[in-house]
């Protein structure tokens, strides 16, 4: 009786990880009557990393804080959200006869074979084709004393605080701690900053990058950069942080720190030499322009692979699979240039294409738009006039060569600019298009006037 039940099966497909390209290519082959089975090590990550831990709750949190809400209140209402959108996208699937979801921990056992321990045991299957998309977890710094900390947070520990901490330290001054740390000094939070590089989002363009921390400022978020961080202790209901700026030696304290230095692919448990499978030295599958790994018949999809971390770009990855398997095979990954992102600071920061740091960098010649989003009727008429939009076009084709739109709305415009970029349409499309009035994308009829 207390023996593990151990059992064998073939299966035609198999995805191990719930997120967006996992699950939207289950639904799609379970819609072309083929045999899934979808293996999630955990049920409360049906759907994946989006919307249970990063995108929509982050967002919706956010978004929260800048209208003024209750702190606890926006938890309990992110809460609720995430647990709806969890059960509707495991009904999305349990609703496929041909598809099923396993809860358990997989690990391969050989070439395509995998075990999976769960609470039904082991069980071990076969497949012609295996999908990993696993995802990625919060990277934890080698600094004496973090990991052992009490008071320590990563990004989805601090979205699931149920009280407000008064004072809060944020290691990493990158996207995803701007992004928690706006959130936070929005909720009433005293917030510090400490990042080892010196320099202030260094890929950013200068007067970009210097609005967006002088917002922060005010917003009454400090930065210390600079600081090599080295050692976190808990000291009574505080946690303490031994750092140096320079031959300096300096404390800072706080009731938790929120640790944002990055991510890692979960690859760690999936055995993966086992099926031949290469990483590179940072533990992401190695994939070719097509998404697969170095065993046949064995893909890689999401943030496992390395590159952008993006939920679109995993559901950019379903398409590749998906033509291959059942299309003309010609999408790859080395088409996705023109790739626009958003960091939802208040107000947001979205980009695509080249900057002029990066245009300089390369020696291309340009011509620059700039606007002030002060200029933008809407933004008056919303009361939020801060930030920058900038442009830059290539002189001879008149295509825009990259945009940096710092300002209210800019998480939708970009997407305008990317459209245009893909569709090759010069600049002066967007400057002549008819927009309605007041609203933000109407700010193109003014940013690329000459």
């Amino acid at each position: 009786m207390g023996a593990e039940k151990e059992t064998k099966k073939t299966v035609k497909n198999i995805i191990i990880g719930f997120g967006k390209g996992g699950k939207t290519l289950a639904k799609f082959l379970g819609q072309q009557g083929e045999e899934v089975l979808l293996v999630e090590k955990s049920a409360k990550m049906y759907g994946g990393t989006c919307i249970n831990i990063a995108c929509l709750p982050s967002k919706r949190l956010i978004l929260e804080g800048a209208a003024g809400s209750d702190f606890s209140e926006a938890v309990a209402g992110k809460n609720e959200m995430t647990a709806q959108l969890r059960e509707k996208n495991y009904q999305m699937l349990a609703q496929e006869e041909t598809v099923t979801v396993l809860d358990g921990q997989a690990r391969f056992i050989g070439e395509k074979e995998i075990e999976v321990t769960g609470p039904a045991g082991k069980q071990i299957f076969k497949s012609d084709r295996i999908f990993i998309n696993t995802g990625a977890s919060p990277v934890l710094p080698p600094v004496p004393g973090l990991k052992e900390s009490k008071k320590r947070l990563d990004s989805t520990q601090a979205m699931d605080l149920t009280s407000l901490p008064k004072e809060l330290l944020i290691l990493g001054a990158g996207y995803i701690g701007l992004e928690f740390a706006g959130m936070f000094a929005n909720y009433g939070s005293q917030v510090t900053v400490l990042d080892n590089s010196p320099e202030f989002l260094p890929r950013e363009d200068d007067d970009i990058k210097a609005a967006v921390k002088a917002d922060l400022e005010r917003a009454g978020v400090k930065f210390i950069l600079g600081a090599d961080v080295e050692k976190v202790s808990d000291e009574a209901d505080q946690v303490v942080i031994d750092y140096k700026l320079g031959e300096e030696k300096l404390t800072a304290a706080a009731d938790k720190v929120l640790v944002a230095a990055g991510r890692r692919a979960n690859t760690a448990d999936l055995n993966l030499p086992a099926a031949g499978i290469e990483t590179d030295d940072r533990g992401n599958i190695k994939v070719d322009d097509r998404l697969r790994t170095s065993a046949d018949q064995v893909w890689a999809l999401g943030d496992v692979k390395g590159g952008p971390q993006f939920t679109y770009v995993s559901l950019d990855d379903f398409r590749i699979v998906k033509d291959q398997l059942f299309g003309e095979d010609k999408r790859r990954v080395s088409d996705r240039q023109i790739l626009p992102t958003s960091v939802f600071i208040t107000p947001p920061l979205s980009a695509v294409g080249l900057n002029e740091k990066a245009a300089q960098k390369a020696g291309l010649d340009y011509q620059l738009f700039k606007l002030p989003v002060a200029a933008i009727p809407k933004a008056k008429v919303a009361k939020d006039s801060r930030g920058l939009f900038k442009a830059l076009v290539d002189p001879a084709s008149g295509q825009i060569l990259g945009a940096s739109l710092y300002g209210l709305e800019s998480h939708e415009l970009i997407n305008q600019i990317a459209l245009a970029m893909k569709a090759k349409l010069p600049y002066s499309f967007l400057r002549d298009q008819i927009y309605t009035h007041p609203t933000m994308s109407e700010a193109f009829n003014d940013l690329f006037k000459q």
